[in-house]
């Protein structure tokens, strides 16, 4: 059985240390009146203090279902890896909060640059180590098919969320243009960063916005396998949940749907389309989305064979 006690142990101490940092931040939110960007200077930490703790978490949990052996030891090494590449850079972010200053894009000096070189390399040995951890578990097998299912899916579309980060790192037209002088890189496509944006998540609300495929897919590690478990917890009060092609069949489809929205907002950053303002296409293709998502869930309940198991129950009844 894997109790709390089995998962990852350096990153349940870093998601404990994101925790505590979320708080802190969350006062500096209050009490500091600074702002970098048009953004007050603790927003940044406190959005990823909060993204890291549930990511470190989900992680130790997933490292708990590969069995002893082989397999759990370089498990634990590529956690180890994540966990002190993730406290790095959040050390760096912190850092530049503190010093007032923007910690990612930042080129303006060879301290600036310095730093956001080194939190380039910690982010790509963030994404090794996790692409260590997918590896491993898309091999390990989970006794419920579609807990297994769900895990394995989040694994890859959190990769992917990742990987979708690099995009930002690349200088804009516009910086080329002009002659790259304090800023490489950008959250913002069409638009430049620290214009009107959302209330909480800080998005840009005239164009496009990188952040927004970058977190859906992150979080993809803690949505889906949520899932999996709801259909289990759910399994005793609904008869058809019982059955466990069905949990497994509704969360393939709600894999689907999930990458197949993280490929939807991807192209509609890219497009330089801001969320709060989508075009017909963009409608279009996420009703699309909506209807496949319930047809498949409408062929995922649908009345099956009844099993032996089953007969044997309604006999005995």
């Amino acid at each position: 059985m894997h109790t709390w006690r089995t998962w990852h142990r350096p990153l349940v101490v870093f998601a404990a240390l994101m925790l505590f940092l979320t708080v802190a931040t969350g006062l500096g939110l209050l009490l500091d009146g600074r702002t970098v960007s048009n953004s007050p200077v603790w927003f940044k930490p406190f959005k990823f203090s909060v993204s890291f703790a549930a990511y470190g978490l989900s992680l130790a949990w997933m490292l708990s279902l590969i069995p002893d052996g082989r397999r759990a030891r370089i498990g634990r090494w590529a956690g180890t890896v994540v966990a002190v590449a993730s406290l790095a850079e959040m050390v760096l972010i912190v850092g530049q909060a503190a010093r007032g200053k923007r910690s990612h894009f930042n080129v303006e000096t060879p301290l600036d640059t310095t730093v956001f070189a080194v939190m380039g390399v910690t982010v790509v040995i963030l994404w090794l180590g996790s692409l260590a951890i997918a590896l491993l578990l898309l091999r390990t097998k989970i006794l419920d098919r579609a807990t297994s299912l769900a895990v394995k899916a989040g694994t890859v579309l959190a990769l992917a969320g990742t990987g979708l980060g690099f995009l930002m790192t690349r200088p804009t037209a516009a910086q080329l243009r002009a002659g790259i002088t304090d800023t490489a890189g950008a959250h913002g496509v069409g638009v430049p960063d620290g214009g009107p944006s959302m209330a909480v998540t800080g998005w840009a609300t005239t164009g496009g916005d990188l952040r927004i495929p970058h977190f859906v897919g992150m979080h993809s590690l803690q949505l889906l396998p949520l899932v999996a478990l709801l259909l289990l917890a759910l399994a005793p009060r609904v008869a058809r949940l019982a059955d466990p092609r069905v949990r497994l069949r509704l969360t393939a489809v709600a894999s689907g749907s999930y990458a197949a929205l993280l490929g939807l907002v991807t192209w509609q950053a890219l497009r330089g389309q801001a969320p709060v303002s989508p075009d017909v296409t963009t409608l279009s293709a996420a009703g699309g989305l909506v209807l496949a998502a319930a047809a498949g869930v409408l062929y995922a309940l649908r009345p099956g064979p009844v099993s032996q198991t089953q007969q044997d129950k309604e006999l005995a009844a």
